[in-house]
This record gives structure tokens, sequence and C-alpha cells, in this order.
């Protein structure tokens, strides 16, 4: 079984060392970000929960779930940390999509117990509501049977196209570039080149026919799909 991976968000360094530190101990991998900003560059692996401090210079720990859930509609589960333990904190959190908050000072047994609780209740979820169909335009992209339609007719793409097709479907409007591509759909190949990322989209887009302006190529940055 793969191990699951999470994204720690804290501007505080000995705080994002700690829980680093004892979620690896407990067997997750765990990535480290000292700020919102910072954290948005990265949310190109596929996390399995955030564990996200609300109060930060920059952008806010909210703000930031704010920007998740309703612009990049991503769905990863989030935990809030924070030093402020209002009832209108908490209904805040919860409202803009967080999934669980605890409040500072913790101990590292009920951050432990808390990512176990949502961990567990993500993967019921995903287990029975995960979204298995993406629509984009007039394509229709099952993931289940890794098939691309358009008005029932099927389209022939090899696995690397679905795969970058996937990528891009699932955060609309989000600009991957292509080292991001690279690393998910290459991951295990080290002698590829950013040019067949082009080559390969240019492909895509072809056989997409009219339905290729959807995957539009932001010029010194990367690729998005566009509703």
């Amino acid at each position: 079984m793969d191990k699951q991976r999470m994204l720690v968000v804290d501007d505080e360094e000995d705080l994002r060392e700690i829980l680093k530190f004892n979620l690896e101990s407990e067997g997750y991998l765990v990535d480290t970000a000292p700020s919102a900003e910072e954290a948005l560059k990265m949310l190109t692996e596929e996390y399995d929960l955030i564990l996200l401090d609300v109060m930060m210079g920059g952008m806010s720990g909210f703000k930031m779930a704010e920007k998740l859930r309703k612009d990049l509609h991503n769905s990863t589960p989030i935990i809030f940390l924070t030093a402020k333990d209002t009832e209108n904190d908490m209904l805040t959190g919860f409202n803009i999509g967080g999934d669980d908050y605890i409040s500072k000072p913790f101990s590292i047994k009920e951050v432990s117990a808390r990512v176990k609780a949502v961990l567990k209740r993500a993967g019921s979820l995903n287990t029975t509501n995960k979204k298995q169909v993406i629509d984009i335009g007039e394509m229709h992209i099952d993931l289940s049977t890794k098939c691309v339609s358009i008005h029932d007719r099927l389209i022939p793409i090899t696995k690397k196209e679905f795969e970058i097709l996937n990528m891009l479907a699932q955060s609309p409007g989000k600009i991957f570039s292509r080292e991001d591509i690279l690393n998910k759909v290459w991951s295990d190949d080290s002698y590829v080149l950013e040019r067949t990322v082009d080559v390969h989209i240019t492909r895509l887009r072809k056989k997409l026919g009219e339905q290729g302006k959807h995957i539009a190529n932001r010029s010194g940055y990367g690729y998005c799909v566009e509703l």
C-alpha cells in the first residue's frame, strides 16, 4: 500500500519540523511549506491531507483554503491549526471547506488521532463517492475505463495522453508547467525532455479536434484546461 502524503503549512519552523518528524515516524510522507503562497506552488502533487495554520503572514490559512475549494476545485482534506479557539473561527473554517480544527497548543497524540480520523473519513468517501467522470466541454473523460469520448465517439488516445489530459482536467484553470507534467506522467523516466510534453499535447489536441481548444498554452508558464 502506498504511503499517504500530507503537506504541513505553518510559518513557525519549529512547529513544522516537530509535526514532520512525528508524522513521518508514523509512516506518512510529509512535505512542509512556510507560507500559504509557497504551499499553493507545491500543490501539483496529490496530497491526502493538508495541515494548515490559520494565522500566517501574507495569505491566511482560511484564504488559502477558500482558494483551493472555490478557484482550484481542490478537495484535499484540510485540518486547520490555530491559536484562536472561538466558535466563529471554527464555523469559518468548516464553512470554507475545512474537515477538522485543532487549537494550539496541542499534543502530538491529538494531532495523530485527528489525522487518522480525517484520513479514514476521506478514504470512505472516496470509495463510495469518488468522481469517476469529468466533463470538459463536449469531452467525456471516464476515469474508471480510462476512455475519452466526444458525442459518444471514442477518441483513440495513448496512456500518456490520457494521463496528461486527466491531470489538467482534474484542476480546471490551474496552470501546470512542463516540469510538473513530466514529474507526474514520466516520473519513472529521468531522460525525457520537456519538449516531449509539447509533442504529446499537440497530438492530443489534434485527436480531440474542436474540443482541443480547452487545452490552453500559457506562454512561459505551461498548460491548463479551460472550461
